[in-house]
């Protein structure tokens, strides 16, 4: 921020009975540090990440396990991930609106994604870098 790039925390990702608590001490920790915007992605799990995070919950959170799963198919439509645009990120339902009203709250708390003016992209400084046969050379 002090060389007038922008920065920012993105809260992520945040597992239901797990680090769900610790959304607002993070944007409070990113604010103060001197972040201006933040964003969060609730967990996904496409693919083999299903299993494997299945695996890592019972090795460190064998008593949270049944709650986590639940919470995470409550947000997913009942599934344990859902990749439709849109909602694939943040999730839906009470818990996910709850993350979400969090977050908000705490963004507006600690003055974050409070977007000026001064946040207008300048596109006249942009400049195509040189090409080097069919490639563009890096700089």
């Amino acid at each position: 921020n002090d060389a007038g790039v922008p920065t920012g925390v993105l809260v992520s990702p945040i597992i239901p009975a797990i680090n769900d608590s610790e959304v607002e001490a993070i944007i409070e920790a990113a604010a103060n540090l001197g972040a201006v915007q933040a964003g969060y992605i609730m967990l996904r799990l496409p693919h083999e990440l299903k299993e494997l995070f299945i695996d890592w919950l019972r090795e460190h959170f064998p008593d949270r396990e049944k709650r986590v799963l639940t919470l995470i198919r409550q947000i997913r439509d009942g599934k344990l991930n859902t990749a439709e645009f849109g909602s694939r990120m943040w999730g839906g339902g009470p818990y996910a609106e709850m993350i979400k009203q969090r977050y908000k709250l705490a963004c507006r708390r600690f003055g974050l994604n409070q977007r000026d003016e001064s946040w207008e992209f300048n596109c006249s400084l942009f400049k195509v870098p040189p090409r080097v046969g069919d490639q563009f050379e890096l700089i």
